[in-house]
């Protein structure tokens, strides 16, 4: 009975601690209630350029990081038009395009061509100009093609 009363405390400490994680603020999208959006954010990796993933405040969306200089991902943004700034990065068998804008604040990468769109904003605090795109790969698989970089 003492281990067990031992292991509900270490449970309990763990879980306390882990409850004090930041959650991250992030607007939702447009079309944060598509469907698909869940299969994205269901298959987005634990860490992404050694940020561990937090929680957010919106539907589909996710972030890796601290509060005030994370990674943020929302799914469901509006659909980039072409551009001369968008970029191919294939990761095994698969290519996704992207559209790379700096901002005032830092970067953000726009899925160009998926349905549903999928967005990631890097502040410039944290000093990466382009992040783990290909960490990715894998949660964008689950969207619909419909251009390509030209």
């Amino acid at each position: 009975m003492k281990k067990f009363a031992m292991w509900a405390a270490v449970i309990g400490c763990l879980t306390a601690v882990a409850g004090c994680a930041p959650t991250i603020a992030v607007e939702p999208a447009a079309h944060a209630d598509d469907a698909a959006c869940g299969l994205v954010l269901a298959r987005t990796p634990q860490t992404m350029d050694g940020h561990p993933q937090r929680q957010t405040t919106a539907q589909a969306t996710t972030a890796w990081g601290d509060a005030g200089a994370a990674i943020a991902l929302r799914c469901g943004v509006e659909q980039p038009g072409p551009s001369a700034d968008c970029v191919s990065i294939t990761y095994g068998d698969v290519t996704v395009d992207w559209i790379a804008q700096e901002t005032t604040t830092g970067w953000r990468f726009t899925t160009y061509g998926r349905t549903p769109a999928v967005e990631v904003a890097v502040p410039s605090s944290l000093g990466l100009t382009q992040p783990g795109l290909t960490d990715l790969t894998d949660a964008l698989a689950s969207t619909i093609v419909t251009a390509h970089c030209t």
